[in-house]
């Protein structure tokens, strides 16, 4: 007999949003463990520095989440309230409202009142375990192997469900072997090297491009962040959040352009000091930011794995690629997969099945939700990535309607399908090439989009599905590669 019903591997965020979504649908009658590395004090920890993050979620994906959760945020782990995001051009003359109201969280509070729910719904915790592996039964995942820190003794728990939830670079997913639907290893192109500071400033000039109280801003601008974009968060009139994410191949051409050596770090401080709204900057030294005030990470931007189960095991949140490819926020995509997985498993566990059909149904309820769009925004990315500044600033300018701002408001693809030269002077050779490749874009967009809606029933139809999906991928880097300047 299972010591558990249901494993998650890692403490973070979409881990335990999953807890909580199974004891929740599960009425409390599943037997269900979170195993973290770290210590309780410092409960899923991403890292040496932190909870290294935007800090930013849409108010939507929080109400997904507590509509049918019933698990409340509410201050301190909500520190500030936005009305949107705001992304300015690099000439800062166009701006382009998306994702609505939203909270700016604080990431180490928010951790300790997640544990504390948790624990309220009777879920079970282990701290300072190093998960190294997956225990099988024949083809069938039956729990998690590794090293208990705190006695440096073997650890063994099993499972009927292990849920993965321990990041980016999950080793747990990079060694699975029970499937081959499910890919284990993320391109470099498709990861942006991002950090960011947390301080409180002196009110400088007043400029709602630099810095705005009830807006979180980002600067698109391929000197300042190449391939990525800056960003300027507020978390009260005198506290922000501010960072930059780059692609590091185009971080490398940037500085043969200019003749820098610049790194990640490099860039923030120069984009720190840049910002005339931001006078003498500190680092927080509240007790809430401490272990939490400045550091660097690495996140994906690209679709969510094509496959995100397998038998008895199933992966969540960051380790299934989850950051929106646009903006790399990862918060949103997390807590909606985390309630929809957690139902999904109980319905497997609830019928018998806890095999990679009968967990299939979470691949198509995630799609259905959230990730219909995705491959669609990768495949934007991409082609924004090609963009000098002037190019992004005149198709800002020129080519983005009421409806185009109104789907990048809703997070998705905009329509640049009547971009024309009928009724605007297209200047220039490179931006006829840009409006070629906006059209392209939107096209692969309806295709990819059309195609996840018919993401399979069953695991009979993937292989034909994934086929015909990297087929559309390819075609469309192919042609992106033409753009390349």
């Amino acid at each position: 007999m299972a010591d558990y019903d249901v494993i998650i591997a890692g403490g973070g965020l979409a881990g335990t949003i999953a807890a909580q979504s199974i004891s929740h649908y599960s009425n409390q009658g599943l037997k269900i463990l979170v195993i973290d590395r770290n210590p309780s004090n410092l409960p899923g920890m991403k890292s040496v520095a932190g909870w290294i993050c935007g800090d930013a979620v849409s108010k939507e994906t929080v109400d997904f989440m507590s509509n049918r959760i019933k698990v409340n945020w509410s201050e301190p782990e909500i520190e500030h309230k936005v009305k949107g995001v705001m992304a300015f051009s690099p000439d800062r003359e166009t701006s382009i409202p998306f994702d609505g109201e939203g909270y700016m969280l604080n990431r180490q509070v928010l951790p300790h009142r997640q544990n504390e729910r948790t624990l309220a719904m009777g879920v079970d915790f282990d701290f300072e375990i190093n998960i190294t592996g997956l225990m099988y039964d024949e083809n069938q995942v039956v729990g998690v192997q590794g090293i208990d820190y705190k006695t440096k003794t073997p650890y063994k728990k099993t499972a009927k469900v292990v849920i993965d939830a321990t990041g980016m670079t999950s080793m747990l997913r990079n060694q699975i072997s029970n499937t081959t639907k499910m890919e284990r290893k993320i391109d470099r192109k498709d990861i942006e090297s991002t950090g960011r500071h947390i301080m409180y400033f002196d009110q400088g000039e007043e400029d709602l491009t630099e810095f705005d109280p009830d807006y979180c801003i980002i600067h698109l601008d391929q000197d300042i962040a190449p391939g990525g974009y800056g960003w300027v968060f507020p978390k009260g009139k005198n506290k922000v959040n501010i960072g930059l994410g780059v692609e590091k191949t185009l971080l490398e051409k940037r500085n043969q352009r200019l003749g820098k050596n610049d790194n990640v770090s490099m860039l923030i401080n120069q984009y720190l000091k840049r910002n005339n709204a931001i006078k003498n900057p500190k680092l927080s030294e509240d007790p809430q930011d401490k272990n939490n005030a400045t550091g660097n990470f690495q996140v994906s931007v690209r679709r969510q794995n094509d496959c995100m189960v397998a038998n008895g095991f199933v992966i969540v949140g960051d380790s299934a690629w989850m950051p929106k490819p646009l903006d790399a926020g990862g918060i949103g995509p997390a807590l909606v997969a985390g309630t929809i997985v957690g139902k999904c498993v109980v319905d497997a566990i609830q019928s018998g099945d806890v095999t990679e059909k009968g967990l299939w149904k979470y691949n198509k309820e995630f799609i259905n939700e959230y990730g219909y769009k995705t491959a669609g925004l990768e495949i934007f990315r991409r082609l924004i990535q090609t963009l000098t500044n002037e190019q992004i600033s005149y198709g800002m300018k020129h080519f983005l309607g009421n409806l185009d701002v109104e789907s990048i408001s809703k997070g998705e693809h905009p329509d640049f399908s009547s971009v024309t030269k009928l009724g605007m002077l297209i200047r220039g050779a490179l931006n006829k090439k840009l409006a070629d490749g906006l059209r392209f874009t939107t096209q692969q967009n309806r295709l990819l989009t059309e195609h996840y809606y018919n993401y399979p029933e069953s695991p009979d139809g993937f292989n034909g599905w994934s086929k015909k999906l990297h087929h559309i991928l390819d075609e469309s880097n192919a042609k992106l590669s033409q753009y390349q300047n």
